[in-house]
């Protein structure tokens, strides 16, 4: 199945399922749906950072500062958290990501809203990341990774998550 196929739910401004449908037709059709966003760190505390594949359905060849995907139908956000950050890195047996917030990103005609789940996760384990997901890698020190912001293009709705995350940590 590729994964225009994979079948989400779509939801009201109000995170409210109100029905079901593939993920093309959700990015066509602009249709709220729901995300996760996980931010990864190893035990010295370093950001993980890739650069997308150019093979990705959404904002191909960006760079992202958080691991994490689309909610699949029926999937809750905690499943949906754990599920892509272990195939994204490459793992199993990582920690259940620790929810932070929601909040409701518009791509600006993109893909659409989506609801967008942001979480964090402690990883320790030697990541494999996914090659379909991920061209390239690194744990990035928090220093490097502000000073990137301004050098590699980024994908938005990363960009935003990272940005509501460093004010919901009072930065």
């Amino acid at each position: 199945m590729s994964a225009s196929d994979e079948v989400l739910d779509v939801v009201d401004e109000h995170d409210r399922v109100v029905g079901r449908a593939p993920r093309g037709e959700v990015y066509a059709r602009g249709l709220i749906h729901r995300c996760t966003f996980i931010q990864v760190r190893d035990g010295r505390g370093r950001v993980f950072v890739h650069r997308r594949t150019p093979t990705k359905l959404v904002y191909p060849s960006l760079y992202d500062m958080f691991v994490g995907g689309v909610v699949g139908a029926g999937e809750s956000y905690d499943a949906a958290a754990l599920r892509e950050a272990e195939e994204e890195l490459g793992v199993s047996g990582l920690p259940r990501p620790v929810p932070l917030f929601r909040f409701l990103y518009d791509s600006g005609g993109v893909a659409g809203k989506w609801w967008s789940a942001v979480y964090e996760v402690r990883c320790e384990l030697p990541v494999r990341p996914q090659v379909e997901e991920v061209a390239w890698h690194a744990f990035l020190p928090e220093e490097e990774l502000t000073a990137r912001l301004a050098e590699w293009e980024w994908v938005p709705d990363g960009r935003a998550a990272y940005e509501r995350l460093l004010a919901h940590r009072g930065r």
